[in-house]
């Protein structure tokens, strides 16, 4: 059986761990992270030198970087729909999945790590930060009103896998949000998935 390792209250682990529910996947979860074990640790930093979580063991393979985490487990078990194999498809799927990575969680960092995990930071600050985090979404606002279902079209994929969960962050956010109908439609659509109630609608910022 393959294993994670990585705390619950982290986001990136919770992205994984919706995958291998979709997957109809079994992982071994152990405790890492904030208030577990240390990533500092020598036998976890031989794993990942970014002493981040999560990290997935599959035999004598690591693997970190937890949209890489999700590709690989979508691969190992050939779902074409959550990943697909032709080309310009599955570009598109990662495109997504990059921004999500990329603009859209450096878009909130600032926001959310003062508001929700009480880092310092400048009320100026945390009013470019959710003025930012609301613009971005607005970008996956107009890209869900173009599909009319899901972030790349009428299947559910990675994108929306881990673009959800993101967007679950922005919803239960102590900020002022601005109206995402098509937002909103998408997540409504994303609660019958398997894993969602688990993962997603679970409450973890």
């Amino acid at each position: 059986m393959m294993k994670l390792l990585g705390r619950l209250t982290s986001l990136n682990v919770r992205k994984v761990m919706w995958t291998a529910a979709l997957l109809d996947l079994d992982l071994d979860r152990e405790d890492w992270g904030m208030g577990f074990r240390s990533p500092q640790q020598p036998e976890f930093l031989a794993l990942n030198p970014n002493a981040l979580v999560p990290v997935l063991i599959d035999g004598d393979f690591a693997l970190w970087e937890s949209n890489s985490i999700c590709r690989y487990l979508a691969t190992q078990r050939y779902a074409t729909t959550l990943l697909p194999t032709e080309a310009q498809a599955r570009a598109t799927v990662e495109q997504w999945m990059d921004w999500q990575a990329g603009e859209l969680n450096n878009s909130w960092r600032v926001a959310f790590m003062a508001l929700v995990r009480g880092q310092p930071a400048t009320p100026e600050a945390i009013e470019a930060g959710v003025a930012s985090w609301n613009r971005h979404m607005g970008m996956l606002e107009a890209q869900l009103r173009k599909t009319g279902a899901y972030v790349c079209g009428g299947d559910l994929t990675l994108a929306d896998v881990v673009l959800g969960l993101s967007a679950q962050r922005w919803k239960n956010a102590p900020i002022a949000r601005v109206e995402l109908p098509a937002v909103e439609a998408w997540l409504e659509r994303l609660a019958g998935a398997p894993g969602f109630a688990d993962y997603v609608g679970n409450g973890m910022p």
